[in-house]
């Protein structure tokens, strides 16, 4: 199977012949990406975001990116910013910026190979960064709904009781959870090794003692079979024993939620919003929950340095609901008995820490891939 991040956008877009044209020369920086090792999916993000920028140009006759002058790239801002979607809604910030970085990367790298004389893309101010607090949180009793949904007398139920216990209790992101190994928790320490996240950085996180339960359960119970004599080390497998895909972990968690009946959207990064806020709420230091997520240059958080795993450990069975089994259990009597919570509890006191849900909101809304959302756009 080829990997997803050598897929190339399929239709040449202007002159594909013209060996100084935008095509040729967009094919040669994404080539060049993948020999310096970025991601598959920046690649694959980068070759959408700037054949939309080559669509743009080819309409208006520009071939070649000699003929790109500031103003000209101005212009595309204030499409972006113009533009409406098939459902009329305007381009998240988001997907805004996702487009300029990658015309803006683009020209700089143009420039760096003498392409170019001189950069127009240099100075291209950004769109101002939005202030948004994620849309849906589950609280704990709302968590413990969702968690409860999986029919754990079915295998499959099993394993997906374990996944949502791992994503509620570590805020993984959906393509770390996928690409976590057998080897990568270690149940003595109560911590589990993130291979390659974003940005291609590891780090080791708490999990809490229910969470490892479920997981062992999986491992001994379910496992097996799904491995099929094949195992080739991933932890959560398909019955068929193939690694999990970002679609279909996404459909599943989101079934949950529906028949959870909570009321709130999302599927997969709900838990990572919900993991931090609950952290938050609980007490915890804004200074450890960046450490846990792999945030790297929050601006609320650069000031500190890094946070040995054992400080965060006791943060974490300090603060977290189902760090420990006892405390787990006290949360789901009181989810039998309080089935909706107040949403402004949810919320919580957001003044000190909205720096941090503000940036897990637009990193869920970057979270979706184009396989994911109905126009090869990135808003969620």
């Amino acid at each position: 199977m080829a990997n997803r991040g050598d897929r190339k956008t399929k239709v040449p877009i202007g002159d594909a012949r013209d060996p100084h044209g935008l095509w040729v020369w967009m094919q040669r920086h994404l080539e060049w990406m993948r020999e310096r090792h970025y991601s598959d999916r920046t690649v694959r993000m980068r070759d959408v975001y700037l054949g939309y920028f080559l669509q743009w140009c080819d309409a208006r006759g520009i071939g070649r990116p000699t003929e790109l002058t500031r103003p000209i790239l101005e212009r595309y801002q204030s499409h972006l910013f113009l533009h409406r979607k098939k459902d009329g809604k305007p381009l998240s910030f988001v997907s805004q910026v996702g487009r300029l970085v990658a015309v803006r990367s683009f020209f700089r790298w143009l420039a760096r190979q003498n392409v170019i004389l001189s950069n127009p893309a240099s100075d291209l101010e950004m769109p101002r960064r939005e202030r948004r607090l994620p849309r849906d949180v589950l609280t704990p009793a709302e968590a413990e709904l969702v968690l409860a949904q999986p029919d754990t007398r079915d295998p499959l139920g099993v394993r997906d009781r374990a996944i949502l216990e791992t994503l509620y209790s570590t805020g993984v992101r959906r393509l770390e959870l996928i690409g976590l190994s057998v080897f990568d928790l270690d149940v003595e320490r109560g911590t589990l090794m993130v291979r390659q996240g974003k940005g291609k950085k590891d780090r080791v996180v708490p999990i809490g003692e229910r969470a490892i339960a479920w997981i062992d359960r999986y491992v001994r119970e379910v496992r097996p079979d799904y491995a099929c004599g094949r195992d080739e080390g991933a932890l959560f497998l398909t019955h068929l024993g193939d690694s999990i895909v970002p679609e279909y972990l996404t459909h599943r968690l989101r079934g949950y939620l529906v028949s959870s009946e909570v009321g709130k959207g999302g599927s997969c990064h709900i838990f990572r919003h919900t993991m931090a806020t609950a952290m938050l709420d609980n007490g915890a230091d804004v200074r450890f929950v960046p450490e846990m997520l792999g945030h790297a240059n929050l601006s609320t958080t650069q000031i500190y340095t890094h946070v040995p795993i054992r400080k965060l450990k006791e943060i974490h069975a300090a603060t977290h609901p189902s760090a420990k089994l006892e405390r787990a259990a006290d949360i789901a009597a009181e989810a039998a008995v309080d089935v909706v919570a107040d949403a402004a509890d949810v919320a919580g006191d957001y003044d000190d820490h909205d720096e941090l849900l503000t940036s897990l909101a637009a990193e869920a809304a970057d979270e979706v891939t184009p396989n994911d959302s109905g126009e090869n756009d990135a808003d969620g």
